[in-house]
This record gives structure tokens, sequence and C-alpha cells, in this order.
């Protein structure tokens, strides 16, 4: 027997099966976490899993880095999607116009369903999203980025006085759950997956917001913006349900409503000073160009 070829098999599978085992793993740890007992037999075979998959799959860290570069350099797609910037904003705008369309409606059933305000407002919040969403995709479906920079701008703002307007269904939800005392208790995989997407899209939300400023456009900056937001809410909705997910009894309900205070008016304050921003700074930028306009069109007079 060739030991070496063995250990090489062991330790580099076919990428069929490093796809396979990736999902089984993860889903295997996690129920043995939650259902089993981190003590019991199969939680440390699940462990022992977990340990190899996560070994097999940084081990393949440099092919996969030469694998995406390839692909970057040599496939037209990829090079059409990082190419235009239009195509890409385009696409990413209508996916995630769609997603918070489909997301307030289903939190609008839930309020319907259980008959409670909390699903209403994060719906009505939503909603607000959506509909800015749609506003900055139907701009960009006749316009580049940058093209026309006082439209843009004035889109930029209107963004602005929404999300102003947008605080009300905020404050709604940080008043239910801080005062009403009315979140509710998932389990403990739903909690998990929530915070999972909550920490991604709020990472995605920060590094866009820094990313695309370099494009100079306010429409961009307006849709990632939007995001951010998006992103406050599903950190306040999580805390929430970690703090009903998983407290013992060790929590005190006043300490509970103080973390929850905290955070909503933290939340709240960033999303009104985001509007604030916005307003001002469009406004103030509408002006300068007016004004220059005005003083080229009096010196060509």
């Amino acid at each position: 027997m060739d030991w070496r070829k063995l250990i090489k098999s062991i330790l580099y599978p076919h990428p069929a099966a490093m796809v396979v085992l990736l999902p089984i793993a993860t889903i295997f740890l996690v129920y043995s976490m939650v259902y089993i007992g981190t003590e019991a037999i199969p939680a440390y075979v699940s462990y022992v899993i977990a340990a190899y998959t996560l070994s097999v799959w940084c081990l393949r860290i440099p092919d996969l880095i030469r694998f995406f570069k390839t692909v970057k350099n040599e496939n037209k797609y990829v090079k059409l999607w990082l190419g235009d910037l239009r195509l890409r904003s385009n696409i990413l705008l209508y996916g995630s116009s769609v997603w918070n369309t489909i997301y307030a409606i289903f939190q609008l059933w839930l309020g319907f369903y259980h008959h409670t305000f909390w699903y209403y407002s994060l719906g009505g919040y939503y909603i607000c999203l959506a509909v800015m969403r749609f506003y900055l995709v139907r701009y960009l479906r006749r316009n580049k980025p940058g093209e026309n920079m006082e439209a843009e701008l004035k889109r930029y703002r209107f963004c602005g006085w929404v999300f102003f307007a947008m605080n009300t269904a905020l404050a709604l939800i940080i008043f239910f759950m801080v005062y009403w005392n009315r979140t509710f208790e998932h389990n403990m995989i739903t909690a998990i997956a929530m915070a999972a997407y909550t920490f991604t899209t709020f990472t995605v939300a920060i590094i866009n917001l820094i990313k695309y400023r370099k494009y100079h456009s306010p429409i961009l900056s307006a849709s990632k913006t939007i995001s951010m937001a998006a992103a406050c809410v599903s950190m306040l909705t999580l805390e929430s349900t970690m703090l009903t997910t998983f407290n013992n009894g060790s929590m005190s309900f006043a300490s509970r409503r103080i973390m929850l205070g905290t955070t909503g008016t933290a939340v709240s304050a960033f999303v009104i000073t985001m509007a604030v921003v916005m307003i001002v700074q469009s406004s103030k930028r509408i002006k300068e160009m007016k004004f220059q306009e005005e003083k080229s069109n009096g010196e060509q007079g």
C-alpha cells in the first residue's frame, strides 16, 4: 500500500466530496449541539467530522485562490460583471428590491397571523426600503451612475426624507420590544441562522458603503445606505431574539429592557443621522451646482 497516496487522498479529497461534506458536517454539528448534547458519542463524532471538513477546505485555499483568479481573468461573464458598473448596480438593486418586497409581505402576513403590531411595524419598515430601492432602480434603468449629478442628488435627498419618515415605523418596533415586552422566542437553530445572516449582511453593508464611495455617485451611495439601515434593524431584532431564546432566567426584565432600549435608541439615532446627512449634503451640493451654473451663464452673457 502506498501510504503517501492514501494520506494525500484523505487530505485532498475530490472537490465533489468536499462540497457534499460541508453541509453534512454543518448540519450534523448543529444538530448534535442542540438536540443530542455536547458530551454524547454522536457529538464527538460530529466534532471529528467538522474538524476534518475544516482542515480539507483550509488545505484547498491556495487552489481556490488560483481557481477564482482564473475565472476572474478568463470568464467573459465575470469580466462583464466586474467591468460594467451600471449592469452590476441594476442587478443588485433589482435583487434587493424584490427581496425587500417579499420580506415585507411575509412580515405583514405574520402580523395578520399573530395579530401583533410587531410584524406590522417590521413590514412597514421593509416596504419603505423596497419603495426607495425601486425608485433608484427606475433611475438606473435609463441613466449611468454619475452621469447626471443634479438628478442623482435630488433622488439622494428624497431617500433621506423617506429615512426620516420611516423612523416612525422603527420607533414602533422599539416601543413594541421595550415597553410592551412583546418579542417572540425561536428555537436555537433558527436563532443561530438569524445571527449568521445578520452578521453577514451587516459586514457586507459596511464594506459596500465604504467601497462604493469611490464612484462618487449619490444613487449608489443611497442604495448602500439603504442596505446599512436594513442591517441595523436586523441587528436590533437579532438582539431581541437572542435575549428571549437564550435567557435562562438569569437576566431580569429591567436589564433586558435597558439593553433593548439602549440598542433601539442607538439604531434610531443612527438612521436619523443618516437621513439628516443625506438631506443636508445633497441640498448643499445642489445649491453649489446651481450657483456655479448661474455664474457661468452670467459670464457668458
